[in-house]
């Protein structure tokens, strides 16, 4: 078990329109310097199939300038947490982030939090933050593929698309 604090600040700027939140960055996240960065994690492909638009470059900064351009925030519900590897099933002693300058300097229209992890944290921890619509997504992780195939992965995420236009 392994005491992780999180290591990035979060991704936003006064365009945008929806948060997205994950748990905590996973080991290959954080080696690769940016959020969602295992290379078979769908969230990157998932994102530009959804924009239509083209998977943009691995480095962090292309990363960003895709969220910004399309008016998505990025975060995580944990500020940091005692973790097995990726596991959000073994998370223990989680601090939970604040979520106030982002909500209160971005036009956010709603909250998505990505896994059943995160939605629980962020519902049962961050009760006092919660005055835009938080929506459950799942998680686009490899250890989730078994559950969510790409197309059934693709379906539940559409919702974005409805607070981003």
């Amino acid at each position: 078990m392994d005491h992780i604090t999180h290591p990035w600040k979060a991704i936003y700027d006064d365009h945008s329109a929806i948060l997205i939140l994950g748990t905590m960055p996973s080991p290959k996240s954080r080696e690769n310097g940016f959020y969602y960065s295992h290379p078979q994690n769908a969230f990157w492909p998932l994102l530009a199939d959804l924009l239509h638009q083209e998977k943009p470059a691995s480095d962090p900064e292309a990363k960003k300038e895709f969220l910004l351009r399309n008016h998505i925030a990025v975060f995580d519900v944990l500020q940091s947490c005692d973790i097995q590897g990726a596991s959000d099933m073994s998370i223990q002693n989680a601090k939970i982030n604040s979520f106030y300058p982002i909500l209160q300097n971005a036009p956010i229209r709603a909250v998505f939090t990505t896994g059943k992890k995160a939605t629980e944290y962020y519902r049962n921890y961050a009760p006092e933050q919660q005055d835009y619509p938080c929506i459950y997504l799942p998680s686009t992780s490899p250890a989730n593929r078994g559950n969510f195939p790409y197309p059934k992965l693709k379906e539940s995420w559409q919702i974005i698309l409805k607070y981003l236009s």
